[in-house]
């Protein structure tokens, strides 16, 4: 999960096999009160990819109880579960931090609200057994551009905090959060950091983002969280910014009232 640092500004889809992944839970550690991160591990991840800093993966739970996990497998039209078993509960994550010599992978839950994930996440302990499936493929920003922006809510900040990591010196790094004070920590880059915390609000979100001066150059905008805020974050980088729509890339990674909701607004987007 490194990048080589270029001066490319090409984005660039790459596409990975479809495999789906029995892993075990190694340890898990709570970040702050309402984040935790759970580490996995096990062969299955031998060959595991993520290029992409806002790669996702599925990951894959069992019933309220169910005593084994049955997990689908690649057929002539995707992924197919074995006839008469119940498809497990799927939610889409980002990959956090994967260590290619100890075969661990990084995962952090928001343990806001009572869905399936978290309140696995919030009992997870050594020993258990998930499916991760993908990531299917990996949308990779170029670390070359003069500025990066970087908006989310407590979703988006592992995705957030992964790309800081990957950012080298010499680029500025603007970076809009909104969260739960509690929930606020320290962000490592050797970016130029500009780093703002703003209440877990979508209107506070939206204000920051219209207020920002944005600096000289070229630069690529990413945004993710709640489906609505991001919409409007989305039209505030490309309306009042005037920011090119193929350097700005915004996602819902949940919405309001539904469940397992990921959307990619990019595409819809004029």
């Amino acid at each position: 999960m490194t990048l080589t640092h270029t001066t490319s500004r090409e984005t660039q889809r790459v596409r990975h096999p479809l495999k789906t992944r029995r892993v075990q839970v190694l340890r898990t550690k709570r970040l702050s009160p309402h984040i935790t991160r759970v580490t996995f591990g096990g062969p299955d991840l031998n060959d595991f990819v993520s290029l992409g800093f806002d790669d996702h993966v599925k990951l894959m739970l069992p019933h309220p109880g169910q005593t084994a996990l049955v997990l689908p497998v690649p057929g002539p039209n995707g992924s197919e579960m074995p006839e008469g078993a119940e498809r497990p509960v799927m939610r889409d994550y980002t990959p956090r931090r994967f260590d290619t010599q100890a075969c661990e992978l990084d995962i952090e839950f928001a343990l806001h609200g009572d869905g399936p994930a978290a309140t696995w996440a919030a009992q997870a302990q050594p020993g258990q057994m998930v499916g991760i499936g993908g990531p299917r493929g990996s949308f990779v920003v170029p670390t070359g551009f003069d500025w990066h922006l970087l908006i989310g809510d407590e979703t988006a900040l592992p995705a957030i905090a992964r790309r800081l990591e990957e950012l080298p010196a010499g680029v500025t790094a603007l970076v809009v959060i909104a969260i739960d004070p509690a929930d606020q920590r320290p962000l490592v880059s050797a970016a130029t950091l500009q780093l703002q915390w703003v209440a877990p609000d979508s209107e506070a979100l939206l204000q920051a983002v219209t207020a920002l001066t944005l600096p000289a150059g070229e630069g690529h905008a990413w945004a993710a969280g709640e489906a609505r805020a991001m919409a409007r974050v989305r039209e505030a980088l490309t309306q009042h910014h005037r920011i090119a729509s193929h350097r700005c890339r915004c996602a819902a990674y949940w919405k309001s009232g539904a469940a397992g909701h990921h959307e990619n607004l990019q595409d819809s987007a004029s």
